[in-house]
């Protein structure tokens, strides 16, 4: 590792190793309770209205035999149930006893008094930066924390982002949006080899898309482009964009080519912004005004 490198890793794991002991994650008695800091953020996260076991380990990256030991000991000490899901019979649900619910009450209020700890020494100035500082390290651990897979465009989560991406460009296009109108990218045409879906996730969840179409001897086509609106700012198009490139460059491609509407100008500063040039039309695309094109170093 070069010199810079290392020095952003020491400053990394120093920030980790002071705020540790700052919340008191390191004492087994997190908030002054009888329960270590995972303990006391499941039984956060299950909520008022309770969570299906799995989406909780989602929502917190964590193995199934790790959270039902967590589990079991909040029942344990009567402050959760579990149950089956009534939507799924092979699902299991958990929900909180009414002494799990007076505690995360109380997880909340000594949650507040925390945060209010670290503020009151700091000067007005020094609490504003504080909380800035806070907002902007978060969206960064959030940006690290996105995954990409190629993955089968016939799954759920894809069909949902699909769909979730047709839905805003019948929105934000002047006249709608008609896909049966508007050049194919169907399932068969996005598995390899003859193409390839690339799905974006952040805790598990899928946050955005990006497609390639693969034709022998030709520019391969980019397609399905979409970031949740949640997960926006977080520069998961331009890594989107990188991705799918990695893909097409291991496909053996040299040239990818798109086409985009007008309405899209976030996109469209972004293909400028990553070395696409603006080509005269290649295609007979209906909803297009700009088409695009990159060649591959």
């Amino acid at each position: 590792m070069d010199t810079q490198w290392v020095q952003q890793v020491q400053q990394i794991r120093s920030f980790n190793r002071t705020l540790t002991e700052r919340v008191g994650a390191l004492d087994d008695r997190f908030l002054g309770r009888a329960r270590p800091i995972g303990e006391a953020r499941l039984l956060w996260e299950i909520g008022v209205e309770g969570s299906e076991i799995r989406a909780l380990r989602g929502r917190l990256g964590l193995d199934s035999g790790y959270v039902s030991r967590m589990l079991r000991s909040l029942e344990h000490q009567g402050l959760v149930v579990t149950d089956v899901s009534p939507g799924d019979r092979r699902a299991r649900r958990v929900h909180l006893t009414e002494a799990g619910q007076a505690e995360r009450a109380e997880l909340g209020r000594r949650s507040n008094d925390l945060a209010v700890s670290f503020l009151e020494p700091l000067s007005d100035s020094q609490r504003a930066k504080l909380v800035a500082a806070m907002g902007e390290v978060e969206r960064l651990l959030s940006a690290s924390m996105v995954s990409f897979a190629v993955e089968d465009p016939t799954t759920p989560d894809a069909r949902w982002c699909i769909e979730q991406y047709f839905a805003e460009l019948n929105a934000r296009f002047e006249a709608g949006f008609d896909p049966s109108l508007s050049i194919s990218a169907d399932a068969h045409e996005l598995t390899p080899p003859a193409g390839a879906l690339l799905i974006a996730r952040l805790r598990r969840q899928p946050v955005g898309c990006g497609a390639l179409k693969f034709h022998t001897g030709a520019p391969a086509e980019l397609k399905r482009m979409w970031v949740a609106p949640a997960a926006r700012g977080l520069g998961l198009g331009r890594r989107l964009l990188h991705e799918l490139e990695q893909q097409a460059r291991a496909a053996g491609v040299d040239v990818i080519r798109l086409e985009t509407n007008r309405a899209l100008r976030e996109a469209i500063e972004l293909y400028r912004r990553n070395g696409y040039r603006e080509v005269e039309a290649f295609n007979n695309e209906p909803y297009a005004h700009h088409w695009f094109e990159k060649r591959l170093s």
